[in-house]
């Protein structure tokens, strides 16, 4: 186990962070007033929101660059969905601003690191060797 104390930290392995990310999400849905219109849109967050860690998961243990990126691109998929999702919560619950600002910076963040490890990686794939 790292020696860095993650709360005091900026620092987070991405399998961490993802997962930290969802259990943050899961709280802040439980609080959610649920009625006819709200539970459709929490349904849809949790679906998208757990899925990007789900996702970066496989592609940590895929066999194969073309399966790592396309499973990259699956989280990074699902971080810029779970944005729209929590702006739609967070213009019904106006009261949750200061929670739905930070979820949706954290999916933002996700979202930029995906977009950079895929580039990065599709870069290492067309550059052959001479």
């Amino acid at each position: 186990m790292n020696t860095i104390d993650k709360k005091d930290s900026k620092y987070y392995d991405l399998t961490d962070r993802t997962f930290k990310f969802s259990q943050d999400l899961l709280r802040f849905c439980r609080k959610i007033r649920q009625n006819h219109v709200t539970k459709p849109l929490i349904s849809q967050l949790i679906r998208s929101g757990t899925s990007i860690g789900a996702n970066y998961c496989e592609a940590d243990s895929s066999n194969s660059k073309k399966d790592f990126i396309n499973k990259i691109s699956i989280s990074k998929k699902e971080a810029n969905e779970t944005k729209y999702w929590i702006r739609l919560l967070a213009e019904e619950f106006p009261e949750e601003k200061e929670e739905t600002t930070r979820l949706f910076r954290e999916a933002q963040e996700l979202h930029l690191i995906f977009s950079a490890i895929i580039r990065k990686s599709v870069n290492k794939i067309s550059v052959s060797p001479d």
